[in-house]
């Protein structure tokens, strides 16, 4: 029963939150038409320059109309893409620039489609009124069935027309109270519905065309192509920095210090020995230091034994308490099981320094050709990929791959990120968990 009222309570919360959507997608279908016309009027004055001293202001006027309706419809389970060519990245302070600016507006295929949903969205937008008009006639129906009525018959004689039922006496109330009662019951059924029509609407015209999707997929490869090879050419010259500085340098040392043994071995034979002890400590250092210098290259044991077991030995090597499970199989791409190695490292390392957290959970998976990872830790939050290098850099490493990154992380925690790799198995799945 307790679970029964709850569950009816969330689906009346979930309603009022779709009733006050639609109220809002009909108050912006009036908008729309008043921005169609505005747009429409300056497109038409642009040819005689009138028109483009305003274009640049009304056009992000229909796009964030736009946007919210886009946003509208995700909240409903239909999520719509933003279309928008990229701005560039900055435009000349002069006539040219002045120019350039809307010709971006005007060649963007994206502005002509917000046009045509804005002239048709006047209409199909009134839609969202559906819930409210339901919840507003049900509570007419308690009105008049409560007794407004009685005033109405000795206003007219001919009382009150309610769901199909003359409203003129205490029978036909009450038959109006159990029909506005059917349809209160309705309503939480009803904002849904049509709020989803809305939604497929507004996708249809507001969302991506396969053109702009093909064009948007095309600058990604593009700019993930770029850091990608920045990114190669910064590791390398860190390799290379740690080779001068690090092995090389003991190594260096090492030769004049066995020079040093050859020339004191027979006259001065316990200095020799000294000298051969260091010598013998330095070659430890420098087999150490290139030791690591590999594990940063590509880890032994995720060579060895794969993501999941190299991603288990993260976990016990780390001082925080660490959770893994697995369900990841054989036969990943070589480059995708390094960037995920490191992506997890570098998530245990920020919940290390940063979070003050004392738990964390790892969670890998492979399914539908994507490689999926969650890293949760009780941290204090706050963790934003906006700030800093560390999750910064694990954006750029994923999106080579195509990947993608997603973290949640409020104030006070907890800390969730999400990570996606698409990946095709080389090798029938057997799982290493």
């Amino acid at each position: 029963m307790t679970d029964a009222l709850g569950a009816w309570r969330a689906r009346v919360r979930r309603a009022g939150g779709d009733t006050a959507v639609g109220a809002a997608i009909a108050a912006g279908a009036m908008a729309a038409l008043a921005l169609f016309l505005v747009t429409a009027y300056f497109v038409t004055l642009f040819v005689i320059g009138i028109g483009a001293v305003a274009l640049p202001v009304v056009t992000k006027g229909v796009r964030r109309l736009c946007n919210l309706n886009r946003r509208a419809a995700g909240r409903v389970g239909v999520p719509v893409a933003v279309p928008y060519r990229p701005q560039p990245r900055e435009f000349e302070k002069d006539i040219v620039g002045w120019m350039r600016r809307r010709q971006w507006i005007l060649t963007d295929p994206a502005t002509w489609r917000d046009l045509l949903w804005l002239l048709l969205d006047t209409a199909v937008g009134t839609v969202g009124l559906l819930p409210a008009a339901v919840l507003c006639y049900a509570l007419e129906g308690f009105v008049v069935g409560a007794g407004l009525w009685r005033p109405l018959l000795d206003a007219n004689g001919t009382g009150w027309w309610y769901c199909f039922i003359t409203v003129d006496s205490r029978p036909s109330a009450l038959l109006a109270l159990a029909a506005a009662s059917g349809l209160l019951l309705a309503w939480p059924w009803t904002g849904r519905p049509a709020l989803k029509a809305h939604a497929y609407f507004t996708r249809f015209l507001l969302g991506p065309t396969e053109n702009t999707v093909l064009a948007s997929r095309v600058r990604h490869l593009a700019e993930t192509r770029t850091t990608a090879l920045d990114t190669q050419a910064a590791e390398l010259r860190r390799i290379e920095r740690d080779l001068h500085d690090g092995a090389q340098a003991r190594l260096v040392s090492l030769g004049f210090t066995l020079g040093a043994v050859e020339r004191n071995m027979d006259r001065k034979p316990e200095e020799a020995r000294r000298l051969l002890r260091e010598a013998r400590e330095s070659s430890v250092l420098a087999l150490r230091e290139l030791r690591d210098l590999v594990r940063g290259i590509h880890p032994p044991v995720l060579a060895e034994r794969g993501l999941a077991d190299a991603v288990r030995a993260l976990g016990i090597d780390s001082p925080l308490q660490v959770a893994v499970e697995t369900d990841v199989p054989g036969g990943l791409p070589a480059p995708v099981e390094s960037a995920m190695y490191f992506s997890v490292s570098e998530l245990l390392t920020n919940a290390l320094k940063h979070s003050g957290a004392d738990r964390v959970e790892i969670e890998l998976r492979h399914g539908q050709d994507v490689l999926y990872a969650r890293v949760a830790d009780d941290g204090r939050g706050g963790a934003d990929a906006g700030r800093g290098t560390g999750l910064h850099g694990i954006r750029r490493r994923l999106a080579a791959f195509d990947g993608t990154l997603d973290i949640s992380s409020p104030v006070g925690g907890p800390t969730v990120t999400k990570m996606e790799i698409p990946c095709a198995l080389s090798s029938p799945k057997t799982s290493s968990s």
